[in-house]
């Protein structure tokens, strides 16, 4: 399985599309066979998913990710793993153990229009 997880200073990035690199690793019988932080190669809509497809990630984590992104992955067959948080060493050790437990999206919605309402805070989806 290859993983992509969203990476801010060594920890799992409250918003996937935003955060300032991925830490990619490969896992087969709960073994890291490859561990590699790369920048973040964009945030354009629709973008991160196809470019983690043609990567071959199987997984995303992050610690929230708008409505938009989860439908990209959805589209892509990509899992899309959402309100983890903590160190990604930490987040790598549940991975192989079996144990990564995923929680709400942080990711709040953002300012802007959504479903035709005017939102006051936060970033667009």
């Amino acid at each position: 399985m290859k993983i992509a997880i969203s990476t801010d200073s060594g920890k799992v990035s409250v918003h996937f599309g935003r955060c300032p690199e991925f830490t990619i690793v490969e896992i087969e019988d709960n073994t890291v066979k490859s561990k590699e932080t790369i920048d973040n190669p964009g945030h354009k809509t629709g973008f991160l998913p196809k470019y983690f497809n043609d990567k071959g990630i199987n997984c995303v984590i992050a610690g929230g990710a708008g409505w938009r992104a989860k439908n990209f992955f959805s589209d892509y067959g990509i899992e899309l793993i959402l309100g983890v948080s903590g160190d990604i060493d930490s987040v790598i050790e549940e991975i192989k153990k079996g144990k990564l437990k995923s929680g709400e999206s942080m990711c709040a919605p953002g300012k802007g229009k959504g479903y035709g309402i005017q939102k006051e805070d936060g970033h667009n989806h």
